[in-house]
């Protein structure tokens, strides 16, 4: 088949998959949560039935512990929530009058009227504090849709849980009484690895916000909780979530601090611990058999928000690692694989490579 037309194809299939991605992603990200948290479970679950425990009671015993660290944190994120809720129409008036002390300082030296910015500033104050409030509530009726979509995923991850046998042996039949070891093998693996990467960023996630958290307790930074559980959950969408993490902190030192400084010394702390992260829990505890280019990331973080909005940009990084993953283990989708990682290729040697043509 000429090139163009299989080129055609590819990209009308490709246009095709994505618009069925974004037309039905309320269907969607609610199974691939549960795809990924059934994934993260199943070692919990095979524990209890290598001990003689029937399924249904060993995945009912898996849900419950699960239930109750979920519960936990949720309370502990609501109650920071709340207590953040109730501060921000201080802090908005904080942050006006450091602007106002800035502008007072500049206009001096830039011969502008600070009168007429300050007019501006008390006029858009109360709007400012009135769509603060507006966007808190915004984000509320969000969360909750969110949460009424979620509830569906506890039966979704049961029902995989459950079926688990039944979808294996569905993938060996599927290609084939004559591909079964290669497709064993290729299942097993690619499922050990998954999990390894799964439970290695969901300790990641905790060990980043316990980290957050202590060093904001230290410098007496207000919501160390809850700005610690937001920095942790932003650092799993790369580049960008870290430059986030770390600005919601400093600007709340800057406007619960007399002193500047606290948002520099926030800064070198988040930086350490970005130091720590990249070159000792990634590479030991994520696992450094996968590694993703920063290329993909980006372009995979920017889509997925694109396609299914903010669940989107969390789920993308877990997803291309798992295609990444598959693809290292079928041999037709290696070359993508590797495109997709951070291998880089040896360098050509230019000089050799110019000496032997001259000989």
């Amino acid at each position: 088949m000429p090139f163009l037309i299989r080129a055609s194809i590819f990209f009308i299939g490709l246009v095709a998959f994505l618009t069925i991605l974004y037309v039905a992603r309320g269907i969607i990200v609610p199974i691939v949560f549960a795809v990924i948290i059934a994934i993260v479970l199943h070692p919990v679950v095979n524990f209890f039935i290598r001990m003689k425990i029937n399924r249904i009671i060993a995945i009912t015993i898996t849900f419950s512990l699960a239930f109750i660290v979920i519960a936990a944190l949720g309370a502990l994120i609501v109650s920071q929530v709340s207590r953040f809720s109730e501060s921000w129409p201080l802090l908005v008036d904080k942050f006006t009058e450091m602007l106002n002390e800035s502008i007072t300082g500049l206009s001096g030296y830039l011969d502008i009227n600070p009168v007429k910015i300050h007019d501006w500033i008390l006029k858009t104050k109360d709007e400012f504090i009135n769509s603060g409030s507006a966007m808190i509530g915004q984000t509320l009726v969000a969360v909750g849709g969110v949460v009424v979509v979620l509830l569906l995923v506890p039966t979704y991850v049961f029902m995989i849980l459950y079926y688990h046998p039944l979808i294996i042996e569905f993938i060996y039949r599927l290609f084939g009484k004559g591909n079964h070891s290669q497709v064993r093998e290729i299942v097993t693996q690619t499922k050990t690895v998954i999990q390894r990467y799964l439970v290695g960023l969901l300790i990641e996630v905790v060990i980043i916000a316990v980290l957050d958290s202590t060093a904001l307790f230290i410098l007496g930074i207000q919501y160390a909780i809850l700005l610690g559980i937001i920095g942790a959950l932003l650092n799993m969408i790369p580049y960008i979530g870290g430059l986030v993490a770390v600005a919601i902190p400093m600007m709340i030192a800057i406007a619960t601090k007399t002193s500047g400084w606290y948002a520099l010394y926030v800064l070198i702390f988040y930086y350490i611990i970005q130091l720590i992260d990249n070159n000792l829990i990634v590479p030991v505890i994520v696992s450094s058999k996968v590694k993703i280019n920063a290329l993909f990331s980006i372009i995979v973080v920017i889509a997925a928000n694109a396609l299914w909005g903010i669940p989107g940009m969390f789920l993308s990084i877990p997803l291309l690692a798992i295609v990444k993953l598959i693809f290292d283990h079928i041999e037709p989708f290696k070359p993508w694989g590797f495109l997709l990682g951070d291998t880089m290729p040896r360098e050509l040697k230019i000089k050799p490579l110019i000496n032997k043509i001259l000989k």
